[in-house]
């Protein structure tokens, strides 16, 4: 079993950036692929994007492509997502996941972070 943490969340203005991470404990990151998903009040969680086992590929949210990159650090055991032109849009609670399936689907994942909140304001 493995364990996730996020942090990096915070409070910025459209157009800013922000790094989010995830790091893992009990087992090591790199047996699984990792995705990050955000939810808002009222709304399904959302895929953001996904990394494989490797890192060797990646796949993001039409809503995110271009701005946001997913990275990780296996000997670190972490994973980074960095978020950058941010937009109001953007605002959630931010949660990192650890599957065996390299899938925009959060059911295909099977350990979850408990979120870090990002907030987008002017």
């Amino acid at each position: 079993q493995v364990q996730l943490a996020e942090s990096g969340g915070g409070s910025v203005r459209p157009g800013g950036s922000l790094r989010l991470s995830c790091a893992a404990s009990g087992r090591f990151l790199n047996a699984y692929a990792i995705g990050w998903f955000r939810q808002t009040p009222g709304k399904e969680r959302e895929f953001v994007a996904t990394i494989s086992r490797g890192g060797g590929s990646t796949e993001y949210a039409d809503s995110v492509k271009g701005r946001f990159t997913i990275s990780r650090d296996n000997a670190k055991n972490t994973v980074d997502l960095q978020m950058n032109s941010l937009e109001p849009e953007d605002t959630a609670v931010y949660y990192c996941a650890a599957g065996g399936a390299f899938s925009d689907r959060s059911r295909h994942y099977s350990y979850w972070g408990r979120g870090t909140a990002v907030t987008v304001s002017s």
